[in-house]
């Protein structure tokens, strides 16, 4: 089971990096551009640090999963702990998909809408591979 745990973890890292990519569209599909313009200086660098540092959070989660899935399957607390931190932020941003976001407004070709729907399996599949792992 480790080995299967193991494996799903790596794909895991690979699904991080794969909503990244996704992610570098999110700028120009929103129109940033335009939409930012409207906030002051301040509220427009705190949009894109904040942007910036949650990008930096899906690299270690992925990075992590890559490098050290022996190590996050191997039930240790610490390897509890963390997985239980990544499955809370995709279970956290699992809801925020539903509950939080209306999308339907951008979601106006086949592809934007396809996109969407892959990303909220993207966040289950994160939010139950971690949370398995957490719970061994």
């Amino acid at each position: 089971m480790n080995l299967l745990l193991e494996n799903c973890l790596r794909l895991g890292g690979a699904v991080h990096f794969a909503i990244l990519l996704a992610s570098v569209q999110v700028p120009r599909v929103l129109d940033w551009r335009c939409q930012l313009a409207l906030l002051t200086p301040f509220l427009r660098r705190l949009f894109w640090v904040y942007g910036v540092f949650i990008v930096l959070v899906i690299v270690g989660f992925g990075t992590l999963s890559l490098v050290c899935s022996g190590e996050l399957a191997s039930r240790t607390p610490l390897a509890r702990a963390v997985c239980a931190f990544i499955a809370v932020f995709w279970l956290a941003r699992l809801a925020v998909q539903f509950w939080v976001f209306d999308a339907r407004p951008y979601l106006t070709t086949r592809l934007y809408r396809w996109g969407y729907q892959a990303l909220t399996l993207a966040f289950a599949y994160l939010t139950f591979v971690y949370g398995w792992a957490a719970s061994l």
